[in-house]
C-alpha cells in the first residue's frame, strides 16, 4: 500500500463527471445523487441497512433536474447499468425512475424509457412493478396510462420472450402488484407474434378449457406442441389431489413451489421432490422450515443430498451466492427459530458444517473492486450486541466483512483501535471466521476515535483509496473531523481516497453535514452495504 504519484480515473466514473464545469472534484453533482438513488433510494449520503421506504417525487429531486435539463437518455441508461449490473440494493427505484422516464415531455426519454422496458424487467414482477408505478404517477393528473407507446413495449416484452420461458413465468407469477397477465395483455391489445405466444396469450386470457378445445385436435408445430404439453402438466397439478402423481409430474418436468397448490406442501414428500431442483436461494430459505417440518432429518439420505447441495462448488457460482448471504442463512438457522417465533426446530449439524464450508467456497463469486483498502474495526464497544434485523453478533459481522476483503482484495491492511490509539490487530486472509471473532474480541476496548485510522495512514505515507470503518457506536468523539482527516490523507498520498462509515448497531447517524462525494454511512449492515461499498469504490455512486 506504497503511495502513487498519481491515480486515473476512468472517463465513466463519477468522479470525472463530478470534476467538470470548473467545481471541486468531490462535489456532489446531480449524476451522482441520480446513481445513490438507483443504488439505495435516496440521494444523500446514508443507507440504512433493510430499510425498503416508498421511493417517491420527494426522494427523487436529482433524477427530476437531470430529465428538466434533457438528459432523460442518459438516466435511462444508468437505469439498465444498475439493474442489469446487479449494482442497484434493490430494485424499486430503478422501476420507479424508469415508470418516471416513460411519461416525460421529451420524446427522445419517452422512447429510451420505453426500449428499456424489456431489458430493465427480467420477470413478470418487475414489469407489473413498472406498470404500477405509471398508474401511481398518472393519478393525480387524472389521466390514463395506456398510450399507444406503451401498449407496443408490452406487447413486444410478451412477443420477445422465448415460449417455453414465458410459459413458465405466466404459471409462476400469476399476479402482483394488483396486476395479472391478463390485464396486460388485455390493455396492451398485444397481438402475438407467432402460434406459441398466441397459445400462452389465449390460455392467460380464456383459460385451459378453451386452449385444449381449439389445440387438442389440430396439427400443431413442434415448438405448440411443447408448450401445449407443459400448460396441461401445469393444469393437471393444479387439480390433483394424488400424491404420487403430484411428484412424479414435479419431478419429470421440473416444476417449481409457485406452481403448486398449498394443500400440496403439507406433504413432506412433495417438498423432497422439489428439493431436487429447488433453486440454492431458496433451499436456504426453506432450511429451518424443513427441519421443523422433520422433512430434513438427522442422518437422512435427503439431509446428505441437501448437504452435498449447499457445498457444492458449481451449484453456489451458478448461483452467484455472497459469502455474507451464506453468513446470515447460516446464523439464522443456528438461531433454530423464525424471525415470528411460530416455526421452531432444532439445527441440525451436518446442515451446519455445510454451511460453514459454503461460506468459504462462496469467496470465488466475490468480485474485487481492484483498489487500496483499510478495513478498521473499532473494539471500544462491546462486539456482542446483534446487528438489527439479523442473527449475526457485532463481532461475526466484523470479522466477516474483514475477511472479505483480506481475502479478495489483493491490497487490504486490516487495523483495530481503542483506547484513543491503534491497537495491535492479527487477523488475516487464511484465518478461520471464528478464529477473526476471536482475535477481535479479545481486544480490550476503551474510548472511541473513528478518525485514527486515517490519520494512521497519512503519517505513514500509506495511500488509501477507501477506508472501512467498523463501529458498533455511532455516537464517535472526534480529536479531528472525519471529513478534514480524509481531506488531508488525500492532499498527502494524491489519491483519491474515500471513507464508509458503519454503525454496525446504528438506526440513524451521518458523519456530518457534508457535500463530499467520497464519504457514505452505513447504519446496520446487510449484503446491500456491501454493494454500496463496491459501487462507492468503483465510482459508481
Amino acid at each position: 500500500m506504497e503511495p502513487s504519484g498519481s491515480t486515473t480515473i476512468s472517463s465513466s466514473s463519477n468522479h470525472t463527471l463530478n470534476s467538470t464545469g470548473g467545481g471541486c472534484p468531490w462535489d456532489v453533482s446531480e449524476k451522482a445523487r441520480l446513481c445513490r438513488f438507483l443504488c439505495y433510494g435516496s440521494e444523500g449520503d446514508v443507507y440504512t441497512a433493510r430499510e425498503e421506504g416508498q421511493v417517491s417525487m420527494e426522494s427523487a429531486g436529482a433524477l427530476l433536474s437531470l430529465l428538466q435539463e434533457g438528459r432523460g437518455a442518459e438516466v435511462v441508461e444508468e437505469i439498465k447499468r444498475f439493474t442489469q449490473d446487479g449494482r442497484a440494493v434493490g430494485l424499486g427505484p430503478s422501476f420507479f425512475a424508469l415508470a418516471l422516464c416513460s411519461q416525460h415531455s421529451e420524446l427522445k426519454t419517452r422512447q429510451a424509457a420505453f426500449k428499456a422496458l424489456k431489458e430493465v424487467c427480467r420477470d413478470p414482477a418487475h414489469l407489473f412493478a413498472v406498470i404500477q408505478n405509471k398508474k401511481e404517477l398518472k393519478e393525480g393528473m387524472k389521466c390514463g396510462i395506456w398510450g399507444r407507446a406503451l401498449r407496443k413495449a408490452v406487447s413486444d416484452w410478451y412477443n420477445e420472450q422465448d415460449a417455453m420461458s414465458l410459459a413458465a413465468a405466466v404459471t409462476k407469477c400469476k399476479q402482483r402488484e394488483g396486476w395479472s397477465h391478463q390485464d396486460l395483455l388485455r390493455l396492451s391489445h398485444t397481438k402475438p407474434a407467432n402460434e406459441a405466444i398466441t397459445l400462452i396469450s389465449k390460455y392467460v386470457t380464456k383459460g385451459w378449457k378453451e386452449v385444449h378445445a381449439v389445440y387438442a385436435d389440430k396439427e400443431n408445430s413442434e415448438e405448440v406442441v411443447k408448450v401445449l404439453s407443459y400448460l396441461e402438466v401445469v393444469e393437471k397439478v393444479k387439480h390433483s389431489c394424488d400424491e404420487t402423481e403430484v411428484i412424479n409430474l414435479i419431478e419429470e418436468h421440473k416444476l417449481e413451489r409457485e406452481q403448486l397448490l398449498t394443500d400440496h406442501l403439507k406433504s413432506k414428500q412433495v417438498w423432497r421432490a422439489l428439493l431436487k431442483e429447488m433453486p440454492l436461494h431458496s433451499l436456504l430459505r426453506c432450511l429451518g422450515k424443513m427441519t421443523s417440518n422433520k422433512i430434513l432429518e438427522q442422518g437422512s439420505a435427503d439431509t446428505q443430498a441437501v448437504c452435498d447441495r449447499i457445498q457444492n462448488e458449481a451449484t453456489l457460482k451458478k448461483a452467484k451466492i455472497h459469502p455474507y448471504s451464506i453468513l446470515l442463512f447460516s446464523e439464522n438457522y443456528k438461531r433454530g427459530q423464525g424471525y415470528q417465533g411460530k416455526t421452531k426446530w432444532e439445527p441440525d449439524s451436518s446442515i451446519l458444517k455445510a454451511l460453514d464450508s459454503a461460506f468459504y467456497k462462496s469467496f470465488m463469486n466475490v468480485e474485487p473492486v481492484g483498489k487500496r483498502i483499510v478495513v478498521a474495526v473499532d473494539v471500544s464497544t462491546s462486539l456482542s450486541s446483534i446487528v438489527p434485523g439479523s442473527s449475526v453478533s457485532t463481532a461475526v459481522a466484523a470479522a466477516a466483512i474483514t475477511m472479505i476483503f483480506a481475502r479478495t482484495e489483493v491490497d487490504t491492511h486490516v487495523l483495530a483501535y481503542s483506547e484513543g490509539a491503534l491497537v495491535p490487530c492479527s487477523v488475516t486472509a487464511d484465518m478461520t471466521l471464528t478464529q477473526a471473532t476471536v482475535e477481535l474480541v479479545k481486544i480490550p476496548g476503551g474510548s472511541t476515535d473513528c478518525t485514527l485510522p486515517i490519520t494512521w495512514a497519512t503519517e505513514n505515507g500509506k495511500a488509501v483509496d477507501m477506508f472501512i470503518i467498523l463501529t458498533n457506536n455511532p455516537l464517535w468523539a472526534f480529536t479531528a473531523s472525519p471529513v478534514e482527516s480524509l481531506r488531508k490523507h488525500r492532499q498527502k498520498t494524491g489519491a483519491n481516497s474515500k471513507m464508509v462509515m458503519c454503525g454496525l448497531t446504528s438506526t440513524g447517524h451521518a458523519i456530518a453535514d457534508t457535500e463530499d462525494r467520497g464519504l457514505l454511512s452505513i447504519c446496520g449492515f446487510d449484503l446491500g452495504a456491501l454493494s454500496v461499498i463496491h459501487n462507492l469504490a468503483q465510482d459508481l455512486i
